[in-house]
């Protein structure tokens, strides 16, 4: 039976690279692709892949966020994520949210299609070269109190709010974004600071890049807010 695969990365060259790769596979078949973290969530309700192959750092909804809403509206779906990133932050991020997998990008084509045949059969697959990560990561939060994570404290529009907010939209640029009026935001924007008891915009972007919401790169090119 052949495997369906969604890719999702913010970097076409990247997604013409794997489907290129996948493309001689048999047993698998690319039927769609994805350059955002929202767009990915609408194609898993239109197309039901088997496997989605997720980036985890993107501008607008991030693979966390999209990884949990996929594994919450589009039953059967399995996520495996494929990240540049060995931070443990986003590695127990994205297998929190539900991923069954997390390959780094600089492995083999072999590994690659090795992991999404695992992945897809069930099994859970992590990158050799991050297994310690993995393991250490979970162990040092088994003492912290998991109502402090943001999974559970922000509701996921508030979700969707802190990250554009945290990329440096302002509350009009998020309101249309998200197809909603300047003061729902702003009320978003307002609940997201009382509830992770943040006192200003800088707080709330360090916040945002301790915790994996967005990437420090995010923030390389542009002027710091005062």
């Amino acid at each position: 039976m052949t495997m369906r695969l969604l890719l999702v990365d913010d970097h076409k060259i990247v997604r013409d690279g794997i489907r290129s790769l996948l493309e001689e596979e048999d047993d698998l078949a690319v039927v769609g692709e994805a350059g955002q973290g929202q767009e990915a969530v609408s194609l898993c309700r239109r197309l039901s892949p088997d496997l989605v192959v997720m980036d985890v750092s993107m501008p607008g909804l991030n693979g966390i966020e999209a990884t949990r809403q996929i594994v919450a509206d589009s039953a059967g779906v399995r996520v495996m994520a494929l990240s540049m990133h060995r931070d443990p932050r986003f590695v127990a991020g994205i297998l929190e949210a539900g991923a069954k997998g997390y390959l780094i990008k600089d492995c083999s084509a072999r590994e690659l299609v090795s992991a999404i045949r695992q992945v897809g059969a069930g099994r859970t697959y992590i990158s050799p070269g991050i297994a310690d990560i993995v393991v250490d990561g979970f162990l040092n939060r088994l003492d912290l109190d998991q109502a402090s994570l943001p999974a559970s404290v922000l509701s996921p529009r508030e979700r969707e709010v802190l990250q554009l907010i945290a990329e440096g939209h302002n509350v009009k640029q998020v309101a249309e974004r998200l197809c909603l009026s300047p003061k729902t935001v702003e009320t978003h924007r307002r609940n997201i600071m009382e509830k992770l008891g943040l006192d200003n915009l800088v707080d709330l972007i360090r916040y945002a890049i301790r915790e994996g919401v967005i990437s420090l790169d995010n923030w390389l090119d542009k002027p710091y807010p005062a």
